[in-house]
């Protein structure tokens, strides 16, 4: 790497990053611009409308949905439930961090349900390798990339050779795998500088990573909430009149819900568990790494099924997974929700927010994922 190079990324001027968010500093610190002055909310059918419109969907948020008592009863259940299961997930993918990135490696959530999964990773490693590695939760978007002022930061902070490793929470078709890798190669483009876009995850039911705690499409139950397991942080938000050239990336912190944050309480309980999973998890890891399972992007041959039995050609309002339906749920206007049965267990919440929100359920056989969320098409599409 080239002084000139060196010396581009050094004289970039780029604001400090803001205290946000209800975890502690510890464990994660947010490279994101506090927007939480700014009215961005916008109803859920207007949105949906915008959005299919051709509005992008980092230019506003969603009315975040209030959830009923039975469903925080049913996070709280599940968490009690699935707290080993996950912790051996998070445990694995940590294991083959280290053993791929080493010691030294700088942990990079995308937010924002990457951020709980860095966290777990983060803790694991300073539990078992005593260790306290550097974690930043930063934006990436899809259709405009990722935050390249935060990652300039970073390299400011760690080093322009300093090992990034990109986190998120699951994969569905794996449309945000395809950005990181579009974002590293423009980066290089840029700056000369070679990002390793390997993006680890806890689960990969759409076979796109390589480096992932297990492929299962099981209930995350980070994956039931939206900001309040989430550190209290919205989406991310890019707009021109609110982002000069040298701010993050946007985000609001709803401090006025801290009465009901679980983010912390997600995480401990997780996190408590790792003592009775570490063998396991090494082991695993190290199998995975003598006979490692490629991305084979499996989890398209759904969506193209799908997309012909239904008549959809918008990519867009496919969302499979347990991770991306519930989002569907929670945020969008949805048509149905295919599952691959009715009683698979890890459907429990899906089921609830259906019938809450009166959207059919259909059985559609054969699927990879658990399930499956069809956006409805605002312009007489599949109708």
């Amino acid at each position: 790497m080239n002084d000139a190079v060196l010396e581009r990324i050094r004289r970039k001027v780029i604001a400090p990053p803001e205290p946000m968010g209800s975890y502690s500093p510890t464990d994660v610190k947010f490279l994101l611009k506090d927007l939480s002055g700014v009215t961005l909310e916008r109803p859920t059918e207007d949105r949906e409308e915008a959005i299919q419109s051709g509005i992008h969907y980092s230019e506003m948020l969603p009315v975040e949905y209030q959830p009923t008592d039975d469903y925080i009863r049913l996070f709280h259940d599940t968490l009690v439930y699935s707290a080993s299961k996950v912790a051996l997930a998070a445990a694995v993918v940590a294991e083959l961090i280290v053993r791929k990135r080493g010691l030294n490696v700088v942990l990079v959530s995308l937010a924002r349900a990457g951020t709980p999964i860095g966290i777990l990773i983060k803790r694991y490693i300073e539990l078992t390798y005593k260790v306290s590695v550097p974690h930043y939760s930063i934006s990436i978007i899809r259709g405009k990339g990722i935050d390249e002022n935060a990652i300039l930061y970073m390299l400011q902070q760690h080093g322009a050779d300093a090992p990034l490793q990109f986190v998120d929470g699951w994969t569905g078709k794996g449309a945000i795998r395809g950005v990181l890798n579009e974002a590293c190669e423009e980066f290089e483009a840029k700056y000369g500088i070679r990002l390793n876009d390997d993006l680890a995850v806890l689960a990969d039911p759409g076979y796109c990573c390589e480096t992932y705690g297990t492929r299962e499409d099981f209930l995350i139950p980070s994956a039931c909430l939206n900001s309040t397991v989430s550190g209290l942080m919205s989406r991310t938000v890019l707009r021109d009149d609110l982002i000069g050239p040298g701010d993050f990336h946007g985000a609001k912190f709803y401090r006025e819900w801290l009465p009901l944050d679980v983010s912390n309480l997600f995480v401990n309980q997780i996190a408590s568990c790792y003592f009775a999973v570490t063998e396991e998890a090494r082991q695993i890891a190290d199998n995975m790494l003598q006979q490692p399972l490629p991305a084979t992007w499996k989890g398209m041959q759904d969506i193209k099924a799908i997309q012909s039995f239904f008549g959809i050609t918008d990519v867009n309002l496919v969302k499979p997974g347990v991770g991306e339906t519930t989002r569907v749920l929670l945020r969008r206007v949805p048509w149905k929700i295919l599952v691959d049965r009715l009683d698979n267990p890890n459907l429990t919440h899906i089921l609830l927010l259906a019938k809450d929100r009166d959207v059919p359920v259909e059985v559609f056989p054969g699927l990879t994922y658990s399930c499956c969320g069809i956006i409805k098409p605002l312009k007489g599409e599949t109708e």
